[in-house]
């Protein structure tokens, strides 16, 4: 106190002023490692919080603004792995149709360390099925990736996981259900994926099931010719196909894995649910603008219990007619996708041709 007595304002500007100039290039150092450091502690912490940044939010009025790759297709001896991100598998008898048709078609086969894990209705806590799936992604030997299962469970882990790898050494995701959160995500990373039947299901599968899986995997071209559906609307496009289950697609608006649809053809499947909800979900859609730019829609299996739905009028063919009757593209009805034993594969991200006429509806790569 007594120093400061004798200390003027001017006096202590004056020492300041010399200290600064004497030690300038000491202080700038110092102040560029300062903020080196808050940079990096800054990185450190956002990509903690939110390991995917690449992800975009989608914007249903514009293109979305990648071009689709297609991962390397399979061949004999390559290895793929069968995780649970979702429902629980009670036990491997459940899957061992799955494995042993895999094995005959010459591939290695692996299984998720948790995958016959049971945690309530899940397959494991969600960190033992997102630790599966992440090493699943991550690991260079797996050529591809079989989800053993739907139910519900995916969306739960979906923003834990870690794509920076799967991104720069694409491999097959393949499933359907509640898989459509996994397939809506990495389709938003430009990557194509596969909508088939899972290792749980090929015990009951059909042969056009399985064969028309093959295909997809080694790469072999392959189309659908089914009867015409009186409802159908007809003509012909070609566009990306893109979809999967509705009530999916329809719980991920609003988030990083709302999937685009912006000149797109689009799948659609569901199971179990009402027509309102179906008749809700649709319009959902239409008040999003997803539906308004699309270039087709084709729908699979809607699985419901008509006799208690008669009250709500018509069926899901009636409800999506309905909705989408002010636009201008072609719409199948009943083709063989979804929830029922002849669940023919299709490849998401890639183009297919799409023609609708009198007698047939043809769906071609």
């Amino acid at each position: 106190m007594i120093i400061f007595r004798f200390l003027n304002l001017n006096s202590i500007i004056a020492v300041y002023d010399k200290f600064f100039l004497q030690n300038q290039k000491r202080v700038a150092i110092i102040y560029l490692q300062l903020l080196i450091i808050g940079f990096l502690m800054q990185c450190k912490t956002y990509n903690s919080t939110m390991k995917n940044e690449y992800l975009v939010r989608q914007v249903q009025n514009y293109p979305q603004s990648i071009r689709f790759i297609k991962p390397p297709y399979l061949k004999k001896g390559d290895t793929i792995m069968i995780v649970a991100p979702a429902g629980f598998v009670p036990d491997s008898t459940e899957i061992d149709p799955g494995i042993e048709l895999a094995k005959s078609w010459g591939l290695e086969v692996i299984i998720g360390k948790n995958a016959f894990k049971k945690h309530n209705h899940f397959a494991g806590t969600d960190d033992e099925r997102q630790s599966d799936l992440q090493f699943a992604l991550n690991d260079k030997k797996i050529k591809a990736i079989w989800c053993s299962r739907g139910g519900y469970g995916t969306v739960r882990i979906i923003d834990q996981l870690d794509f920076t790898t799967f991104q720069k050494k694409p491999k097959w995701v393949i499933g359907y259900s509640d898989i459509t959160t996994l397939h809506s995500t990495i389709h938003n990373l430009g990557i194509a994926s596969i909508h088939a039947s899972m290792p749980s299901g090929m015990k009951l599968a059909s042969e056009e099931a399985k064969q028309t899986l093959y295909k997809a995997l080694f790469g072999y071209g392959y189309g659908f010719e089914i009867p015409t559906n009186p409802l159908n609307k007809k003509g012909n496009t070609k566009g990306i196909l893109i979809g999967g289950n509705l009530s999916i697609i329809n719980s991920m608006i609003g988030s990083f894995s709302e999937v685009n649809l912006y000149n797109k053809i689009f799948f659609i499947e569901d199971v179990g649910e009402d027509l309102y909800r179906i008749d809700r979900m649709i319009y959902t859609l239409k008040r999003t603008g997803a539906l308004k730019n699309l270039k087709g829609i084709f729908v699979g299996d809607f699985n419901y219990d008509v006799e208690k739905d008669t009250l709500f009028g018509g069926t899901h063919r009636e409800i999506i007619l309905n909705v989408v009757k002010e636009y201008n593209y072609p719409v199948i009805f009943d083709f063989p996708a979804g929830h029922i034993r002849d669940n023919r594969t299709l490849i998401f991200g890639k183009d297919i041709n799409l023609d609708v006429n009198d007698s047939t509806s043809k769906v071609s790569y």
